[in-house]
């Protein structure tokens, strides 16, 4: 099987083109290979068109400020990759002058910057000979040549990585790459791989072994956690509400959200009354209903949120509120954003 030549003959004729294809820019490049980690093309271009068209060059995106950056990234998820990006972005400007290092040795070195993105910006910018490992690679690598090592294991990408390395032609690293991730992409998919129609089907050990749906091999499983967030909407007469930014570890971090009452498991619309007076005065309450009164899920990578919204109708002005109008400015989990918009709040 003439693996290589097949390859970039395949990607020759069936590439898409994107923005970030039709440049050696490593600014262009990092930003969308930070975008298109956990999310799909599709959903990530508009995303890219909108950062791209707000901060043009490495220097506008480090004179931004974080929630700038956030809002424009609100609905992409891993928000991590946002802040880390944009740190980045300073640690570029103040300390290389705005210019990428060109070495992958040096670009793993950068906050938010691993293995697979470095090997990213270091072949397409600078055509540095350094396969990238991500899903598609391990996909195409496992079925095309029968590999049965679990990639979850920690030895796995530098296995799969080696293998690349031999199969990648002198001088067209970047061609490469971008070929056998872009065939993950379109042919070699997850799930019911048009194999009839693929150039490697007479080779495919996976096809040969019937055993396209079992490659690759990964066996450990993220563990998911239930939360269940009940989320007050307190109103005055004003229409001000109350918002908070998340300063603490873990999701959403920086991001802002209205009060919340977590709990370990589903509330009781009773139950919810009574937490929510333990924490505020009865006689400043009107009243209190559900905005949905059935569950919003919400998953991500490791939890389960449990969702509920309550408005909370007050008697008296809420100091230091924020307008209802304004609210729309500041930077939201998706999901509470999509509250906002749905209930026009």
């Amino acid at each position: 099987m003439d693996f290589s030549n097949s390859l970039l003959d395949w990607y020759q004729a069936n590439k898409r083109d994107l923005p970030w294809r039709n440049t050696t820019e490593p600014y262009l490049i990092w930003l969308s290979e930070i975008m298109l980690q956990q999310t799909r093309v599709a959903q990530g271009l508009p995303y890219f068109m909108a950062f791209t068209a707000a901060f043009p060059t490495v220097f506008d995106l480090a004179k931004a400020n974080e929630e700038q950056v956030l809002k424009l990234w609100q609905g992409l998820g891993y928000y991590s990759r946002a802040r880390n990006m944009h740190q980045t972005a300073r640690i570029i400007v103040e300390e290389f002058d705005g210019n990428f290092p060109p070495l992958y040795k040096d670009l793993l070195q950068l906050k938010g910057i691993g293995e697979y993105t470095a090997a990213a910006i270091a072949s397409f910018s600078f055509d540095e000979a350094v396969p990238v490992v991500d899903g598609n690679v391990f996909r195409v690598l496992s079925r095309c040549f029968g590999i049965t090592t679990d990639i979850s294991n920690s030895t796995a990408k530098k296995e799969f990585a080696a293998l690349a390395k031999t199969l990648m032609p002198d001088a067209q690293a970047a061609l490469f790459n971008q070929a056998i991730m872009e065939f993950g992409a379109l042919q070699c998919v997850p799930k019911n791989p048009n194999c009839e129609q693929c150039i490697f089907n007479t080779g495919c050990v996976a096809l040969q072994q019937k055993k396209v749906a079992e490659l690759p091999v990964k066996t450990k499983k993220t563990k998911v956690s239930n939360r269940y967030f009940n989320y007050l909407i307190f109103l005055d007469h004003k229409a001000q509400t109350i918002i908070r930014k998340r300063t603490e570890k873990g999701i959403w971090h920086n991001l802002y959200e209205f009060p919340m009452i977590e709990s370990m498991e589903e509330l009781s619309y009773e139950i919810l009354t009574e937490e929510l007076h333990k924490k505020y005065p009865k006689k400043i309450i009107e009243s209190i209903s559900y905005y949905n009164e059935e569950q919003i899920i919400h998953k991500l990578s490791h939890q389960k949120l449990h969702i509920r919204f309550y408005r909370v109708a007050l008697n008296q002005e809420i100091s230091d509120g924020v307008s209802l109008e304004k609210i729309k400015k500041y930077p939201f989990p998706v999901v509470i954003y999509n509250f906002i918009e749905k209930y026009s709040i």
